[in-house]
């Protein structure tokens, strides 16, 4: 399966229990079709760099979250309808990080090659 990472940017609410749902529901579409969720990580409210419409409504803050996950493609696909269609989502990306697992470890170890390991905090 390959390995992505979703960028999410969500309408802002003053409670969080709209993006905590929408977090949820993406979290059970990519388990429920045999997925794996990696990492989770909230960027926290943020401006938006410009006024951005979406759904018939325009926004100006919104909050940012990325998620890492392994899954089949057609998952990928339906996880797009369903961001497409829920109006909590006002802008997502997914990127491929890799086919396998291995890929991504090969990646990190030549971009430590020629650099000092000791000097960095890992």
């Amino acid at each position: 399966m390959p390995i992505y990472q979703m960028v999410c940017i969500a309408a802002h609410f003053p409670k969080y229990e709209h993006i905590k749902g929408l977090v949820k529901q993406t979290v059970e579409h990519v388990l429920d079709e045999g997925g794996v969720v990696r990492t989770i990580n909230s960027w926290g409210t943020r401006s938006l760099p410009q006024r951005m419409r979406r759904h018939g409504n325009y926004h100006e803050i919104a909050d940012y979250w990325t998620m890492h996950f392994d899954t089949a493609p057609r998952t990928l696909r339906s996880l797009n309808k369903l961001m497409r269609q829920d109006p909590r989502v006002i802008r997502w990306t997914v990127l491929k990080l890799g086919s396998r697992p291995e890929d991504i470890a090969k990646e990190g170890a030549l971009a430590l090659r020629g650099h000092n390991v000791d000097s960095l905090d890992i």
